[in-house]
């Protein structure tokens, strides 16, 4: 199969074309690197200056070799990196020129923010706590941008024209099975981890068990709010001051994915995501390194993946006093730490392999086609 996997997410894309290639299919990538984060990539889209019409013809110059492909995935309806009205053009090249076109339920979108804002369909979310909507500037602006703006207009577009839809996490695949026009093109496939990153399921020696416990806490500066890394930071602080001894901070601010993991390498704890249901693509990649991931770990992420005995995440509620305590419970157990860990390998190994990740993706296309 001939696949064109169009702009990235947190390694999402990048990820799963290894297991494709692995499995003998032809795949593109094609994307901005995802900013910053400078993921992999084979045809590079990202902004080159600050000429807008410059970057604008180079990359209609990129898209007339983007014909062909038996499918083409787009990560998110926002697949460029350009203003939403200047999308939609480029989405019906595509169309023109190939045979599928699959849209991604990856990350935040129009009907993402729906089902938050109906206060019904998420018992918390980054927009909601019950049916008490949240407001601060990150989750206004993407209201404004996704929800009343462009971005929302050329999401619902998207969704109605495309062949289908795939869903990487739990609250993407219920924002979407809400809408009756769009269930019957609605898949979800787990996201893809590269499980040669697994660490052996090995029990730690007495000597490490007594060690500190690092928990790291990666920052995304203007995102922490939305997050939720303000709120996770104080209850670590919090244990920090309480037991010096037994906690430690290992703290990065928005550096490039290689860095991240060099130096998430060391740590024994994660904190991700305060309002989510379920770990996303930062917190599986430390799942799969034996380190365990404090974030969403609902019952409805496990009910989705079937999974009926591991429970590797320490899921934690958006109250800062419950995140203490729990962090504070992994500062003085250590062997729960260690079993968390070994877990947190065995779940990775048995719902993210890359390469059976990568199967189920062939199988939805083919079913497509």
């Amino acid at each position: 199969m001939k696949a064109l996997l169009l702009g990235d997410y947190s390694n999402v894309h990048a990820t799963l074309a290894e297991g494709l290639r692995t499995l003998g299919h032809n795949v593109t990538v094609a994307s901005d690197g995802d900013g910053w984060k400078n993921f992999p990539r084979d045809v590079d889209l990202s902004r080159k200056g600050r000429n807008g019409l410059v970057h604008y013809l180079r990359l209609w110059s990129k898209f007339h070799e983007f014909r062909g492909y038996d499918v083409v995935q787009i990560i998110n309806p926002v697949f460029l990196p350009l203003k939403a009205e200047r999308i939609w053009p480029f989405y019906r090249f595509l169309r023109r020129h190939n045979k599928k076109i699959v849209m991604g339920a990856f990350g935040m979108d129009y009907y993402y923010i729906d089902a938050c804002l109906d206060c019904k369909t998420f018992r918390y979310s980054d927009f909601n706590f019950g049916s008490q909507l949240r407001h601060y500037p990150t989750a206004d602006a993407f209201r404004c941008d996704w929800y009343e703006g462009r971005k929302g207009e050329l999401n619902r577009r998207i969704a109605s024209d495309c062949d289908g839809i795939v869903s990487g996490l739990y609250e993407y695949w219920a924002s979407y099975q809400r809408i009756s026009a769009l269930r019957e093109k609605l898949t979800y496939i787990p996201f893809p981890i590269k499980v040669s990153n697994a660490e052996p399921s090995s029990s730690p020696s007495e000597e490490k068990l007594g060690d500190v416990c690092t928990f790291f806490v990666g920052i995304q500066r203007g995102k922490e709010e939305y997050k939720g890394t303000d709120v996770m930071l104080r209850a670590l602080e919090r244990v920090e001051r309480e037991m010096p001894d037994k906690c430690r901070i290992v703290k990065v601010e928005s550096v490039p994915f290689a860095e991240y993991v060099r130096l998430l390498q060391s740590s024994d704890v994660l904190l991700d995501q305060l309002y989510s249901y379920t770990p996303a693509m930062n917190a599986l990649e430390a799942m799969a390194r034996g380190i365990v991931v404090v974030s969403g770990g609902e019952p409805e992420n496990y009910e989705i993946l079937g999974e009926s005995e591991l429970r590797p995440i320490v899921n934690v509620q958006p109250d800062e006093d419950d995140v203490y305590q729990k962090l504070r419970h992994l500062a003085t157990h250590p062997e729960e730490v260690a079993r968390l860990k070994r877990e947190s390998v065995a779940y990775i190994q048995r719902h993210h392999d890359h390469m059976e990740v990568a199967a189920k993706f062939v199988e939805y296309w083919q079913s497509l086609i």
